[in-house]
């Protein structure tokens, strides 16, 4: 089954350190970064098999944590094409 992971942190350096944390842990591709208020607020997308997704979030999100702040995070399996039309950049 296909899903995608979000990971919404406060501050870029949280961002890029929860993300390699999320591609070293399974196998996750990212899909998409929004970043807002100047980079403060980021949040990364990436998309898998539901199993490897959980893990690569959870992985992040722990990464994550150690240098910021951590919003959201949030696993959606099976999302509907809108949804990845939506996120997919590119």
């Amino acid at each position: 089954m296909n899903a995608i992971a979000l990971l919404e942190v406060q501050a870029l350096v949280a961002a890029i350190a929860g993300l390699d944390a999320m591609v070293k842990a399974a196998d996750v591709k990212l899909i998409h970064v929004e970043k807002r208020l100047g980079g403060r607020l980021v949040t990364v997308v990436v998309r898998g098999e539901v199993s490897a997704v959980t893990a690569a979030l959870q992985a992040g999100a722990a990464a994550a944590a150690e240098v910021g702040n951590v919003k959201v995070c949030e696993v959606i399996a099976n999302p509907h094409p809108d949804v990845m039309r939506f996120l997919t950049t590119g």
